[in-house]
């Protein structure tokens, strides 16, 4: 099977996060998205998340009835920070029989090269990009050759998500809102 890692805190969960994933899963030639909720992204301060379970609860909630898209725990196993390249290796340890590749915004394939091991990533999954509004007036390269951190991997396949459906909404927006409301 192909299946589509999609990783993220989801603090919280918003209709973007499941727009795409059902996007994906009608729309590529992915069998199933995985929704890899992250205990500890080792990019983003820790004391902002909602503890682990309640954000695991909200995206199972969020995709209930959506057809070949799962909520996955399968980072709440294992070492912290959740590095991408140590969750790749061990989903393909754990699951052998499936090919796993990467879902990620504009915004991460932008700072990619902070990820850990992000030349492994690139050079043994194929990743998905969906275009995102901080990156619309930057002009991304749309293309690996112009990449501008030079994959070195003639294996690299950055795919970018034309036509996929844009979500104006982001969860630090929706944080910021229910932080202001409390007020």
């Amino acid at each position: 099977m192909q299946i589509g890692i999609y990783g993220g805190s989801f603090n919280p969960v918003h209709f973007g996060h499941v727009g795409l994933v059902k996007w994906m899963a009608e729309h590529t030639d992915l069998d199933e998205v995985w929704m890899m909720v992250s205990p500890n992204n080792p990019l983003k301060d820790s004391r902002e998340l909602a503890d682990e379970q309640v954000r695991l609860a909200g995206v199972r909630k969020a995709i209930r009835g959506i057809p070949h898209v799962v909520a996955s725990d399968f980072e709440f196993h294992l070492p912290r920070p959740s590095y991408t390249a140590n969750t790749l290796r061990a989903l393909a340890a754990a699951y052998p029989q499936h090919t796993f590749s990467l879902i990620i915004g504009e915004d991460n394939l932008r700072i990619l090269p902070r990820w850990r091991e992000w030349e492994y990533i690139v050079a043994n999954y194929r990743i998905f990009v969906y275009p995102r509004r901080e990156a619309a007036d930057e002009q991304v390269p749309k293309e690996v050759s112009s990449f501008k951190y030079q994959v070195s991997s003639p294996n690299a396949q950055i795919i970018m998500l034309e036509g996929a459906p844009y979500f104006d909404i982001s969860s630090t927006e929706i944080r910021q809102l229910a932080a202001r409301g409390n007020k």
